[in-house]
């Protein structure tokens, strides 16, 4: 897929974004910001900064999570689109996003010590505690 674009939109479209390239594998985060923030748990891939564009950035609000990170959600309709780590060339967007289709394969869970106490993970899919070496995040 290196040489795929994909689209996508928040719900109410005041915010379109464009990927070119391969995108990481989509990571299931069940921590405790993501819970709260989304309802549930957050599905999100990532891509480099210099590999996304984004049409109605004005309408994006990025609220500071902590002093490593922020989260970027359309000012409109609330969509969560982004999360954003302050040293990072990179950002992560929300699998949900983007349009069908997605082409995006599930890679892993984390921050499973975290997750909610109503639902069961048994996809099959690696597990972490907290996060991997891999996937840095804020905090770990």
């Amino acid at each position: 897929m290196s040489d795929e674009t994909r689209t996508g939109a928040c719900l109410c479209g005041a915010v379109r974004l464009r990927t070119r390239g391969p995108l990481r594998g989509v990571v299931y985060c069940h921590c405790g910001q993501c819970r709260r923030q989304s309802g549930h748990y957050v599905a999100a891939t990532c891509v480099g900064d210099d590999r996304i564009d984004v049409e109605g950035g004005e309408a994006i609000i990025w609220y500071a999570a902590s002093e490593e990170a922020k989260r970027g959600f359309c000012g409109r309709c609330g969509s969560l689109l982004f999360w954003k780590h302050r040293d990072l060339d990179t950002v992560s967007v929300m699998a949900g996003a983007f349009d069908k289709p997605t082409g995006l394969d599930a890679e892993c869970h984390i921050f499973v010590a975290d997750k909610g106490d109503y639902y069961t993970i048994d996809d099959g899919l690696p597990q972490h505690a907290r996060s991997t070496g891999s996937i840095v995040v804020a905090g770990d």
